[in-house]
């Protein structure tokens, strides 16, 4: 499988026969730089998905036009539903630690690409996993979660999720680099880490990483 990150939350992942996925697109944010101040250098996203993820309706994740083709489309829907790639799983979690007053509903999406289970946890928020979400989340390959704090999660809380799901590959996302002047760095996250890989470049592939490690925290370069 191939990783591609747009940066923030925004991912596009192609399988070996072609199948592709994208997840949290952004478009043009420039209203959010010259109108409320906020460094954001990121390119919007411009990619062609079968499949298409939003994860929850905050502008920096629900851009839909950004994706070209006639992609099948889940938007912030918990539950499980059919697709190109077979089911996808929609786990209902909130986008803070107040039951979703502050900033609303987060879906957790859980799949399968090249017999590779994966998940991205979009805004999570929470304290912690529930129970019952933990035990949907079970028997990951690659875990995509957010690490930079403010909205989400930080470091410490991102890593006990890490620890309590022990998935196989972990890519931390949401987080401060060069491009953006908001949120915390990753550089908490990956001290917290037993491995770490440094990815050069925006894209990486799944299967020129390490097959038997557990909680390796793969790290692409910001686009």
């Amino acid at each position: 499988m191939r990783v591609e990150w747009f940066g923030q939350s925004a991912f596009h992942l192609r399988g070996q026969d072609g199948t592709t996925v994208s997840i949290d697109p952004f478009g043009d944010m420039s209203a959010l730089s010259s109108g409320r101040g906020i460094q954001w250098d990121y390119p919007p996203v411009s990619a062609e998905a079968d499949v298409l993820l939003v994860t929850h309706e905050h502008r920096d994740h629900n851009a839909v036009e950004a994706i070209s083709g006639e992609p099948h489309t889940l938007r912030s829907t918990a539950g499980t539903h059919e697709s190109p790639l077979g089911p996808v799983v929609g786990i209902a979690s909130e986008h803070d630690a107040a039951a979703g007053t502050e900033r609303g509903p987060n879906t957790i999406f859980v799949f399968e690409l090249d017999g590779l289970r994966v998940a991205h946890m979009g805004d999570f928020g929470q304290s912690g996993l529930r129970e019952e979400q933990a035990a949907a989340l079970e028997g990951l390959d690659l875990l995509f979660v957010p690490v930079g704090g403010g909205f989400t999660i930080d470091a410490e809380q991102a890593q006990l999720i890490v620890d309590r799901l022990d998935p196989r590959w972990v890519v931390p996302m949401h987080y401060r680099t060069h491009r953006i002047g908001f949120l915390e760095t990753a550089d908490a996250f990956c001290e917290k880490a037993p491995a770490v890989k440094r990815v050069q470049g925006s894209a990486f592939e799944t299967a020129e990483l390490p097959q038997t490690e557990r909680r390796l925290v793969v790290v692409p370069e910001a686009p």
